[in-house]
């Protein structure tokens, strides 16, 4: 079964305008749909990030797919290292002393990961529909049916700055009341049973504020505040003590392994993360300084859903839990993760997910939630099917667009004109 055609669609999705540490979300978000024809006529769908720079370099590869086996996914890599190099993609992506807020410090490595993961899922994909299988069948088998998520909460304005920009119905959430709101409908409309509040956005104590808040509200639900390393370490281990028995975890309260592990060192409380460890170079130092109780893993720069099963045996090797990390994302991207997170044996806290927030999708079926979880389909593939309609507007969208790419900063400067990248720490 070879590779026959490939297809790399770049799309723009409504985005809701919520803030975090950089800024605010623009009113649309670019993705990128894979399409991976084999010999025998047969689609696997992948998705990824539609960022121009890692666009190009997803595109790169597909040149170079056909004729490659839909059953060789592990070779991708090899194809990677002799396709992606210095010399070929944008400086951008591999310069050590940029520190992506987003997938952690770039290099060679990390953007290796992130184009194998894209067509890795495709392929995987094409696979089980040619044998009949579902994705998870070909990872070894699910251990679980059923694959539980987070209300994953923002402070968010009503409505964009930008005229003609997409609405909802939500409303603003700045205050502990507005996220309590959220978090009500949220568990209401969807069931979860988790709580995760997306922070690094007011001062410390607003924020601590809105966690005693959910607890108050959701005694029996596991809260967690995310500021994205904001906080120096000395905020970081005063918010940690305030929260102690009041948070699940903390995520990325600080910037840095040693600063990470000082925290924890210091209140005993359970730290995530998703970008002080990103690769597996990261993972020796890490977990030797205990920096990390749980690690956010993420398919899309991880390198797919099999390097995802090695990193939750890594994990299970140190004791480390597992759960996993949400960008802006659409219904292949959730078919992938449930698929990744069905096989990961032992204790999976919920996973984040953003698709609450998002009113459109490339799928046919998109995806409900039942009790906060996902049920694993056992159809072949994905089992998802792709709405060639609605890709075919998505990307219309792109092509009349000047965005190409996600830019906080620049969202938010359309209302505040002198805003700029805050500093870390900030507080």
């Amino acid at each position: 079964m070879l590779v026959s055609e490939v297809r790399v669609t770049p799309i723009l999705i409504a985005d809701a305008p919520l803030l975090n540490r950089h800024g605010v979300h623009q009113p649309y978000a670019t993705r990128c749909v894979v399409e991976v024809v084999t010999e025998a006529g047969v689609v696997g769908l992948g998705e990824s990030y539609g960022d121009q720079e890692y666009l190009a370099a997803i595109r790169l590869l597909a040149e170079h797919l056909p004729g490659h086996p839909v059953t060789a996914a592990n070779r991708l890599w090899d194809l990677a290292a002799e396709v992606l190099r210095p010399d070929t993609v944008d400086p951008r992506l591999i310069d050590e002393q940029s520190a992506g807020w987003l997938f952690g410090r770039a290099n060679l490595s990390r953007l290796h990961g992130i184009v194998v993961a894209a067509f890795e899922v495709a392929m995987l994909d094409a696979l089980g529909r040619t044998v009949g299988l579902p994705v998870h069948a070909l990872l070894g088998g699910k251990v679980r049916d059923r694959v539980d998520y987070a209300a994953y909460l923002f402070y968010r304005w009503d409505e964009h700055p930008t005229p003609h920009a997409p609405t909802d119905d939500w409303g603003a959430a700045l205050d502990p009341a507005g996220v309590v709101r959220q978090a009500e409908r949220m568990v209401g409309e969807h069931g979860f049973r988790s709580l995760k509040l997306k922070g690094g956005v007011f001062p410390p104590e607003e924020e601590i504020a809105a966690v005693e808040a959910l607890r108050d509200a959701f005694p029996d639900l596991p809260v967690r505040l995310d500021p994205n390393g904001i906080w120096s370490t000395e905020t970081g281990v005063r918010v940690a003590d305030k929260l102690r028995g009041v948070v699940e975890y903390l995520e990325d309260p600080c910037v840095g392994t040693p600063e990470m592990a000082e925290v924890h060192r210091r209140t005993g409380v359970p730290l995530a993360t998703n970008m002080c460890v990103t690769t597996p170079e990261d993972i020796p130092e890490a977990f030797a300084a205990d920096a990390v109780q749980i690690l956010l893993c993420d398919h899309h720069f991880w390198g797919g859903l099999l390097a995802t099963q090695r990193l939750a045996a890594i994990c299970g090797t140190y004791g480390v839990g597992l759960s996993m990390h949400s960008n802006t994302h659409l219904g292949i991207s959730l078919a992938a993760m449930t698929h990744a997170a069905a096989c990961v044996r032992g204790e999976l806290h919920a996973c984040d997910t953003h698709r609450p927030w998002q009113t459109e999708d490339v799928v046919t079926r998109p995806h409900r939630f039942a009790g906060g979880a996902v049920t694993v389909l056992d159809e072949p593939g994905l089992g998802v099917e792709l709405d060639r309609d609605a890709l075919g507007s998505l990307h219309e969208r792109w092509i009349n667009s000047d965005v190409r790419g996600r830019d906080d900063v620049a969202a938010m400067r359309v209302a505040d004109p002198e805003w700029t990248m805050p500093p870390a720490p900030r507080w």
